[in-house]
Order: structure tokens, then C-alpha cells, then sequence
């Protein structure tokens, strides 16, 4: 039950694009095909966007609190013309690297449109994406990789255009997950489904730059088992045990993930349902990636 689909212009480690048929069947098993569907910490938002190209959904919200990851997507969704002009153009060197990472961090400024265009340029030519991450090859470009090995510009063109051809049913957020949370069944309908896929218990930390402690992962799990909040959900995270002991409450399975950050592995990782939905057999997902 995986997908070689990737409609996402983002490169994430352990990206979830392929789980895209595994969420569809439960959206549909549990009537909620053609409602809206929310994505927490979307990332590069890989199912949300096979969910919505292939008609599963009408409505996809995406939200990232990092800024540099949100206002990419406010880019790609209300200027992607402009978006796909520098894709199609910008050089890719170490000085444009200098240049766009200055960008990001927010040393240099820039219009919404320039500071998309330099998390993509970094997503594209730092090691497995990671933005506080390395440029592939290194700084001397000694490596056996450049820099450009990841950035396919007619390919990220050809992605960035279907996005802009959905862009009215895509929105955008930059907000705290809890908080957005407490407030999503303002603009999610009853038949909507959320998957949330939180930074890594463990090894969150060396990955992304916003990052959770345990307290942060606990308040999570508390909102999402109260009985006040009244959206189906899906959880998906690294097998840790003290994962385990927030969501013990929850239906749940264990299933294998190969990775690509800093050096190629298969870690274990686990899924939890909300009571509100009928979770898909465990066979389903039990061969690795």
C-alpha cells in the first residue's frame, strides 16, 4: 500500500508521500471521500497533494510554524508563475547558495516571493533537504554530488505549475499545531480528515528547526484523546516507547520506514487512529518502503 507519486517540490527525510493510498482508503472506508483534509506540520505536504490531484479530497490546509517552510507555500500557491520563472532560471552555484541561505535565515531581505524561492533552493541543494543542513557536495564542492544533483528544473517547474492549478483549494497557515488545533473545527467541516506527522521524538532535533520537546509531544496527545476535540485523526511517528505510553489509548500499528538523512536506514515507526475511524488491516502496510 505505498506510492511512487511525488507532486510535493519539497524534499523531506522520511517523507510520507507514500503512505498517500493508505490515508485515501481510510478517507474513503470511513465516507469521508470529498470532505477537507489538515496537515499540522505539512512539511512538504506529499500526501495532502496526492490526496487533492487524485480527487480524494476537495480542500486540503496546510501548516507549518517554521516560516521559512510556510511562506514557500504561500508562494507556491498564490505567486507560482513568478515561482516557476525563477525555478526555470536562477543559477545554482555556491555563490547563489550564499545568497538564498542569507534569504532563509532572514539576514537578507526579500519579498514573499524571494524567501519561497530561497527554502526551495535550500530544500533542493542541501543534503536529504534538510535546511539547517549541509550543501550537497560540500562547501568546496569536492563531494561526489554538486550541488544542482537535486534541483530538476523542468521537473519542479511541472510540480509547481499543478499546484497553481489548484491553488483555490489550498490553504495556508503559520501556526503553533496546538493552537491551530484548538481552532481547526472553525473551518474543518465534519467530513474532514487530519494527519499529523510531528517532528521525530528522537531525532526531531537534528532534523528540523522547530522541534519538539516530550512536553510539546504529551499536550499533543492529551488534546487529541480529550473528548473535546471532534475530528478524526491520524498520528504517525518514530517507535519510540514514550510515544507509545501518550497514545496508548489509540488503535495503532508498527511499520518500516527507509531514510535517507545523513545515511541510508530503515527505522521503525508507529501509526495511531482516533476512535472516530475504522483503521486498515496491518497487512496492508507491513513491507518497507
Amino acid at each position: 500500500m505505498y506510492s511512487n507519486k511525488l507532486f510535493t517540490p519539497l524534499r523531506y527525510p522520511g517523507g510520507k508521500a507514500s503512505f498517500a493510498p493508505l490515508i485515501a482508503d481510510v478517507i474513503n472506508n470511513n465516507k469521508l471521500a470529498g470532505g477537507h483534509y489538515l496537515e499540522p506540520y505539512a512539511g512538504g505536504a506529499g500526501v495532502a497533494l496526492v490526496l487533492l490531484m487524485d480527487g480524494v479530497v476537495r480542500h486540503i490546509h496546510i501548516n507549518d510554524a517554521d516560516p521559512a517552510v510556510a511562506v514557500f507555500w504561500r508562494a507556491a500557491v498564490r505567486e507560482t508563475a513568478e515561482l516557476i520563472k525563477l525555478v526555470a532560471s536562477e543559477p545554482i552555484t555556491m555563490d547563489a547558495w550564499h545568497h538564498w541561505r542569507s534569504m532563509m535565515l532572514g539576514e537578507t531581505e526579500g519579498t514573499q516571493l524571494e524567501r519561497g524561492f530561497a527554502t526551495l533552493f535550500m530544500n533542493r541543494t542541501n543534503r536529504s533537504g534538510i535546511l539547517k543542513g549541509g550543501v550537497i557536495g560540500g562547501k568546496a564542492q569536492s563531494g561526489t554530488y554538486r550541488l544542482d544533483a537535486r534541483f530538476m528544473r523542468d521537473e519542479l517547474c511541472l510540480r509547481l505549475e499543478r499546484i497553481g492549478l489548484h491553488a483555490g483549494d489550498i490553504s495556508i497557515y503559520e501556526e503553533d499545531a496546538h493552537k491551530l488545533l484548538l481552532r481547526c473545527h472553525q473551518f474543518l467541516p465534519s467530513t474532514s480528515l487530519i494527519y499529523l506527522d510531528p517532528p521525530y521524538y528522537v531525532k526531531g532535533a537534528g532534523l528540523y528547526r522547530n522541534f519538539y520537546r516530550h512536553d510539546d509531544h504529551a499536550q499533543i496527545a492529551r488534546l487529541l484523546g480529550s473528548r473535546r476535540f471532534r475530528r478524526p485523526w491520524i498520528v504517525s511517528y518514530d517507535n519510540a516507547q514514550e510515544i507509545r505510553m501518550m497514545y496508548s489509548y489509540a488503535h495503532s500499528f508498527t511499520y518500516g520506514l527507509r531514510y535517507t538523512a545523513q545515511q541510508r536506514y530503515t527505522g521503525s515507526e508507529v501509526m495511531f487512529f482516533s476512535e472516530r475511524l475504522t483503521p486498515p488491516e496491518q497487512a496492508q502496510v507491513q513491507k518497507v518502503a
